[in-house]
């Protein structure tokens, strides 16, 4: 029996990996090495994040994005957007060099078994795991608003759905949204030919600022601080103290969770979106429908009016929300048994990222209605990995005796758990 298994093996999974291994836990991690960003990111886009807050965490602190910008020959440098493919390549990089052998296999099923859990994956084997992290990323909370969720697949899809934009060229696509996923995708499919029009519930967008100098007088660096999301004391609290964050009230939390760093264009991004894109703000979906082999829209307009805009096709890039009962791959019996967040579904968790189910551990977008903002972000992963691991050797050094729920019964003719995408 493992003493971990990660499931998952983007930031957060290499991350928390790497801390394991390091100290000396035995170890099993599972997923597509940086599977949604590999994947799941259009070509040509950019990191938003200054790549000094982009690191994947290890505890020795030797494998940082710019020691692997050094050994292959490129700059990380505050102020320069770094293109996404190159973080990719870091965090295969990183894979290589800080994390014990990543299983690829995709796991289809985790489940309580006696004293810790079983993890099945794809090609129905299994490993058991006294303790379990799930750092499974975005992919399974994709969120697509209700009004476009019953059109058909060919007229509607989410903006992690394309890694080439380049075969909507020479048609009309219509992007819901107002944040970095809404503003850059629209540029690119204009700069890959098609016709882009994006559409949002915000009567203005907002745009980040360029980053102020690192080296800056006293009382500059007082006033707007530096930190790991952005510029200014909000964005300091959310990246710094998510441990202040999760003693706050859950209502608290899941309104912070909810609205904390809004949506906003990368300042790098302003001039190629605005010389290209047209767009209707301050209009919000009413309703949708295919008409003549086109995607329909009604939108009402800031002056209560209804007005309708039609196209080849609809991007959402509206998003994702965390919720575990989208978590095909969690058992049945622990998404009912996990204590969540106030009103939501995502999970509360200890200090050390444990849920209410012993020996469970949550990291990444689900952590953020615990945690705050910062757990959205790459830049979350160098605190969780810490604390997380910490959690773990506590509940290992702890009584081997441990109540889980009993496995779900599958429905009569149900098939297996549905697998998961990971990150």
């Amino acid at each position: 029996m493992y003493d971990v298994a990660v499931i998952g093996a983007g930031p957060y999974g290499l991350s928390i990996a790497a801390h394991a291994a390091a100290a000396g836990m035995s170890l099993k991690i599972f997923g597509r090495t940086m599977a949604s960003w590999r994947d799941h990111m259009p070509e040509g886009m950019f990191l938003k994040s200054e790549p000094w807050s982009s690191n994947l965490s290890d505890p020795s602190g030797a494998h940082t994005l710019r020691d692997f910008s050094e050994e292959h020959g490129f700059e990380a440098v505050h102020g320069s957007p770094l293109p996404i493919a190159a973080f990719t390549e870091y965090g295969m990089w990183f894979a290589e060099h800080a994390v014990p052998g990543v299983d690829e296999r995709t796991v289809t099923l985790v489940a309580p078994d006696g004293d810790g859990f079983r993890v099945r994956t794809s090609d129905g084997a299994s490993v058991r795991a006294r303790t379990v992290v799930l750092a499974v990323g975005v992919m399974p909370f994709v969120n697509i608003p209700e009004q476009l969720a019953g059109l058909p697949a060919r007229y509607v899809s989410h903006s992690s759905g394309h890694r080439d934009l380049s075969g909507f060229r020479g048609q009309d696509v219509t992007v819901v949204g107002a944040g970095q996923a809404a503003l850059e995708t629209a540029t690119l499919l204009a700069e890959q030919g098609a016709r882009p029009r994006l559409i949002a519930r915000r009567e203005r967008l907002n745009w980040n600022t360029p980053p102020e100098p690192l080296r800056r007088g006293l009382v500059r660096s007082l006033r707007t601080p530096h930190s790991g999301l952005g510029t200014g004391w909000t964005s300091w609290v959310w990246s710094e103290t998510p441990w202040a964050v999760r003693r706050l009230p859950a209502s608290a939390r899941e309104h912070i969770a909810r609205t904390a760093l809004g949506p906003a264009g990368a300042w790098w991004l302003r001039e190629r979106y605005e010389r290209r894109v047209p767009a209707l703000l301050g209009h919000g979906l009413r309703g949708a429908e295919i008409r003549d082999g086109r995607a329909l829209l009604t939108l009402t307009a800031p002056d209560g009016s209804t007005t309708a805009v039609d196209g080849d096709h609809v991007v959402a890039a509206t998003g994702f929300t965390p919720d575990l009962d989208r978590l095909g791959l969690l058992d049945a019996s622990l998404r009912r048994a996990v204590v969540t967040v106030g009103t939501g579904r995502a999970p509360e968790l200890t200090a050390g990222f444990e849920s209410s189910c012993p020996g469970l551990f949550f990291a990444g977008l689900l952590a953020a209605p615990t945690f705050g903002p910062s757990m959205r972000f790459v830049h979350g992963a160098t605190f969780t990995a810490h604390r997380l691991v910490a959690g773990v050797r506590r509940r290992l050094s702890g009584s081997p005796v441990v109540r889980l729920p009993r496995p779900a019964e599958p429905a009569a003719g149900a098939s297996s758990a549905q697998p998961a995408r990971e990150r």
